[in-house]
């Protein structure tokens, strides 16, 4: 693994901006396949198993979007390599190809694997689906379609209360261009399903939102948006409800972000620092990660990627029983870039 001193002078909307000496430091970076069986590749998702090791998902195929894209995982090895293999397609019951989209991994507080993902022919008419594995990853069960209505996590990471509950951050995408974000319930077996809407009045357009906790009921999501910056809203009630929602002092230019809470309480994101561009794709050159004590001050500690015109995007982000912060995201569409950092 590689030590790297962290760099604390950022790029932020155009211009260089101080950043205070951050304690995080960078352990390990390099990218996960070395001779994948794909061309494109995008939205990596990563879960600790029982024993310790980290199984990663994403999916690939030709490009994204297209009838060959399905869904690969594996496990990061030692030398932070996945030697990916098949575990979902889109195929239909008519076996009719569709791409497969977006895999969130969740490990459940009973050791069961879930595999959600979505199938469909783009993001505005797919519908969710899941698998589970009692082994780690090494197996999966036959595909479950979600119920009418029900999309699952569809980015960033399912995550379960204490009651046993799973909480689905999931957002939905209208034919008109509106983006709608949900919070999606439902028990350990997945048998019943509560969708709650979050701002319906909200002329913000958000998806792909992530959870964090601050003690007690209280939560945030942390947003995509066309707006320009990260947006949240916050839950008295363990997501039953939701306040309106609001920009954050993150910028966003319309591009995947996740978060975490740490186990000291304190939250991290990784985002992209830039602001829309012409194109949907623009912005994403640039990838950092930013650390808050209390939801609503960010402070930038680490800066992952400073390209030009490449895109360093859709991160997630985990803590492992060993305190370690583990980092993968999209590698400009060819690969998946794993980054392993902890503070001190």
């Amino acid at each position: 693994m590689i030590k790297r001193t962290v760099i604390c002078l950022l790029l932020a909307a155009g211009s260089y901006k101080a950043v205070a000496q951050s304690k995080w430091t960078k352990l390990h970076e390099g990218l996960v396949f070395a001779d994948a069986p794909f061309k494109n590749c995008h939205a990596s998702t990563i879960v600790e198993a029982k024993t310790g090791e980290l199984l990663l998902a994403c999916f690939g195929g030709s490009q994204e979007g297209k009838n060959d894209v399905v869904i690969w995982a594996g496990k990061i090895n030692a030398e932070g390599k996945v030697a990916p293999v098949q575990v979902a397609d889109g195929k239909g019951k008519d076996s009719t190809q569709f791409p497969c989209w977006n895999p969130v991994l969740l490990k459940k507080k009973d050791g069961q694997m879930v595999l959600f993902y979505k199938i469909g022919p783009n993001p505005r008419e797919w519908w969710g689906m899941y698998k589970t594995s009692n082994d780690e990853g090494a197996t999966w069960s036959a595909a479950t379609r979600l119920p009418d209505g029900i999309l699952g996590p569809i980015k960033n990471k399912a995550v379960q209360l204490k009651n046993g509950t799973i909480l689905c951050p999931s957002s939905v995408e209208l034919a008109n261009g509106h983006w709608k974000v949900l919070m999606e319930q439902t028990d350990a077996d997945f048998k019943k399903w509560i969708s709650t809407p979050v701002d319906t009045a909200s002329k913000f357009d958000v998806i792909q939102p992530s959870v964090l906790f601050y003690g007690g009921r209280k939560l945030q999501i942390l947003c995509r948006s066309k707006q320009g910056t990260v947006v949240q809203a916050w839950s008295k009630n363990n997501g039953k409800a939701w306040s309106a929602l609001a920009k954050t002092t993150l910028l966003n230019p319309n591009s995947g972000t996740d978060a975490v809470t740490l186990k000291n309480g304190k939250q991290l994101i990784v985002y992209n620092p830039d602001v829309p561009g012409k194109d949907w794709w623009n912005g994403r050159a640039n990838l950092r990660v930013a650390i808050s004590s209390d939801g609503q001050k960010w402070e930038d500690i680490m800066e992952l990627e400073h390209g030009t015109k490449e895109e360093y995007s859709y991160p997630a982000i985990i803590q492992t029983k060993d305190g370690l912060v583990h980092i993968t995201y999209t590698y400009d569409r060819k690969n998946i870039k794993y980054v392993v950092i902890k503070e001190g």
